[in-house]
């Protein structure tokens, strides 16, 4: 929606000033009724096809089935683990089955897969409607293939829920997991120097896909690597989750970790989500604007928020993590049936430690933590360690040769008088490490770099009824290993842009007890990637305009528009998908193989 009608309407109208937005709703049965959607409806989330999509599993293995009422407070839901006995690894392609349906009155939820306390998957149920709602969420999972093939775990799911008599929904949870054999095509893509790979081969790299060469269009996630040989959770105990739970910024939860001798390789996979009063952490003003409006709000302590990662105390890596919105945030009218980008499917973010195996192979014990910079209450957040081992030896030799480590930088400016005002964030951090690593396959020096940037600016007019929030993120990350004649064999990098607009007017209701939201939402995952002479780019954007009239946190009318594309492009092909809904029905669904423009915000 154009600024300019938002500007149009606090000309004419002036309503009792409330801070406490953008916020959380539930979609009452007038809006159900309002929409017609008497009879169960599908929702989904809009990303690019899996590698495995196309093709049939060598067997399926139903592993949960439960339904999560009233279990707030309680533990989580476990259930033995042991892969197919007629289909053993290895596997090509591994994919997990996440089905859900869920009929009533429900807030957004958040809910996790562990197996043997590695999560293998974050998700967030939808908010459903009288007549019903049904999804289903795919991910491919064949980087944890070192934990699938054991028999002796537990898969547990976490789903904390409330229902009573005006939260009525129960979701209905299936899980399936998926296994894939010998339906694989290897693709040979040249190298960015002509040297030799580790299987000896000269000038070229293997590449995993699920699609004959002509269907590359269609599908075009691929394996690039083999998985890790040892996959090490770094988590809570797990009477409530695997997750941690981190409270404030002083809240830094390590687990204390005995390397292999022969550990070649360390990767960190961070898993992440915000919660109340930082579900919208890049919406938050100030301490000194709620102190001076005396509001009694505790979201607050500004606008930046930075997930960090130390070993022994000392810092290793962090991310400004990519915000995904909730089927419950700013207007749940927009994320039906699309939900939000990352919202049934939320990112991950690896951290190479590889340069760090000097100091951590050294038979003693080592604290791995994670952190929320400017973190309130509360975040869930844990990590998977996936370990590459020398089989050939029973130990390797490492060391750590560079680290760069610069303290951020941040600048932060408030100017507000009363309930108006700015607020502008800058924040920026570059880390670079580098260390080598001696085992029987030679010695390779790995470098680590990355950097971002964010610029965040907040403002409140109107006595703090129309409220803008502008972000954008910009991050670049680079993996290169050499070999001891100082050659590249692997080079992976990659450059995102997350950009972020929210605007949000408040205006009478045609009632005493209601008000109106107008609201607008933009934003996008921008990402362009490179992996062994292979150029990868990704854009997926979403925005979404309309309003709702809104009775304490329940919708009782509105309107809703959303529209997104995602587009994909590499050497072997293109994928092109838009969709359009309105009022809750898809209006347009359109997917392409043609190479469009990939033009981004």
């Amino acid at each position: 929606m154009n600024t300019l009608f938002f500007l149009f309407i606090l000309f004419f109208f002036n309503t009792v000033s409330s801070f406490d937005f953008p916020n959380r709703f539930t979609k009452s049965s007038l809006t159900s009724s309002l929409h017609h959607k008497p009879s169960s409806q599908k929702y989904f989330e809009l990303a690019l096809p899996l590698p495995s999509d196309r093709l049939t599993s060598s067997c399926t293995l139903p592993i949960l089935r439960h339904s999560f009422a009233n279990t707030i407070d309680g533990p989580p839901f476990s259930t033995p683990y042991s892969p197919p006995s007629d289909c053993p690894s290895p596997w090509s392609f591994v994919v997990v089955e996440f089905r859900a349906k869920c009929k009533g009155e429900q807030y957004d939820r958040i809910s996790a897969l562990w197996l043997g306390g590695v999560e293998i998957l974050r998700t967030s149920p939808a908010e459903p409607t009288e007549g019903g709602i049904f999804w289903k969420v795919r991910k491919d999972v064949t980087r944890y293939s070192s934990i699938l093939s054991r028999s002796d775990l537990d898969l547990t799911i976490m789903l904390e829920n409330v229902v009573d008599k005006d939260f009525t929904g129960i979701y209905h949870v299936e899980v399936n997991f998926l296994y894939y054999k010998d339906n694989v095509t290897e693709v040979r893509v040249p190298s960015t120097t002509g040297d030799r790979n580790e299987s000896g081969e000269l000038g070229f790299i293997r590449q995993k896909t699920g699609l004959e060469s002509s269907d590359f269009g269609a599908n075009l996630a691929i394996v690039e690597e083999e998985p890790a040989d040892l996959i090490i959770p770094i988590s809570d105990s797990g009477e409530r989750g695997f997750w941690f739970r981190s409270e404030s910024e002083l809240d830094l939860h390590a687990k204390e970790i005995r390397f292999p001798k022969n550990t070649r390789r360390a990767v960190l996979e961070l898993y992440v989500s915000f919660h109340g009063n930082d579900e919208f952490w890049y919406s938050n003003p100030p301490n000194s604007y709620v102190a001076m409006n005396n509001l009694e709000t505790a979201r607050a302590n500004g606008a930046y928020r930075e997930v960090f990662v130390t070993i022994d105390g000392e810092l290793v890596g962090s991310e400004v993590p990519f915000p995904v919105f909730f089927t419950g945030g700013i207007n749940p009218l927009f994320w039906e049936p699309v939900v939000a980008i990352g919202a049934f499917n939320l990112p991950t973010y690896d951290l190479e430690l590889t340069p760090f195996l000097g100091k951590l192979l050294d038979k003693n014990v080592h604290r791995l933590g994670i952190g929320v910079s400017d973190g309130i209450s509360y975040w869930l957040v844990n990590a998977n360690l996936h370990l590459w081992l020398d089989h050939k030896s029973p130990s390797v030799v490492a060391q750590s040769s560079f680290y760069l480590n610069p303290l951020l930088q941040i600048e932060r400016q408030s100017q507000f008088r009363k309930l108006d005002g700015s607020f502008k964030t800058k924040a920026e951090r570059t880390i670079q490490y580098t260390g080598w690593v001696k085992w029987s396959g030679g010695n390779h020096t790995t470098t680590f770099s990355q950097r971002y940037k964010l610029w965040n600016t907040i403002r409140f007019q109107n006595d703090g009824d129309y409220k803008s929030v502008k972000q954008k993120i910009k991050a670049s990350r680079e993996v290169k290993v050499l070999n001891d004649r100082g050659q590249v064999i692997t080079c992976t990098s990659s450059k995102r842009k997350y950009p972020l607009r929210v605007i949000t007017a408040k205006l009478p209701g045609s009632r005493k007890d209601t008000y109106m939201l107008v609201t607008n939402v933009s934003h996008s995952m921008d990402e362009k990637s490179f992996h062994g002479g292979r150029k990868r780019r990704l854009y997926n954007w979403q925005d979404s305009n309309g309003w709702m009239e809104v009775k304490g946190h329940s919708v009782v009318s509105g309107t809703a528009e959303t529209l997104q594309r995602v587009r994909y492009r590499d050497v072997l092909g293109c994928y092109s998908r838009s969709v359009s809904a309105s009022n809750g029905k898809l209006t347009g669904d359109n997917t392409t193989l043609a190479c469009l423009s990939l033009a981004s915000s």
